[in-house]
């Protein structure tokens, strides 16, 4: 009985053992396919498959590319203008040279002017400034929320009365 409950043992071990490698090479085969369709796209998308995919794990790519389409799609609830200004002004925060030429190029070619270029790093280096002042002062968060709560319910309150006078 003990020798039967070791071979049993053995080919369940065995079992596991070669589903895991099929399993492991079905994704493997998967994770290649999904890399070819991905730079296939880039190329007659892009017209080339650029560094930044290039240098980014092969198993990955396929994913990657998948995540920039939908970063960029037509159908995006932010219009394209927008969101590359947005991507352009964090770009400067983090710094990253390479972002910010990147998004600058493709703000412009969303219908970006150079004032809503300027606009959004300078609304960047806003927000940068006002963090370092707050953060640098350890200005406690729960106070600054209960502030900004009465600020904001302020202005709402002017906005209502700019309304009802304006009649």
């Amino acid at each position: 009985m003990k020798t039967i409950m070791k071979l049993t043992g053995a080919i369940v071990a065995v079992s596991i053992f070669a589903l895991a490698l099929s399993t492991s090479a079905f994704a493997q085969e998967t994770e290649v396919d999904a890399t070819m369709k991905a730079e296939s796209e880039m190329e007659s998308a892009l017209g080339t498959v650029p560094t930044m995919f290039e240098v980014y794990p092969e198993h990955l790519r396929g994913a990657a590319w998948e995540w920039f389409k939908a970063t960029q799609s037509p159908d995006a609830t932010v219009p394209g203008k927008y969101t590359q200004l947005i991507s352009l002004a964090v770009s400067a925060q983090i710094p990253c040279a390479y972002c910010v030429y990147a998004h600058t190029k493709m703000a412009k070619a969303a219908g970006a002017t150079d004032e809503e270029i300027q606009e959004a790093v300078a609304s960047a280096a806003e927000v940068r400034h006002w963090s370092t002042v707050l953060n640098g002062n350890a200005v406690e968060l729960e106070a600054f929320k209960a502030e900004w709560d009465q600020i904001m319910a302020h202005m709402e309150q002017q906005k209502m009365a700019e309304g009802a006078g304006g009649q």
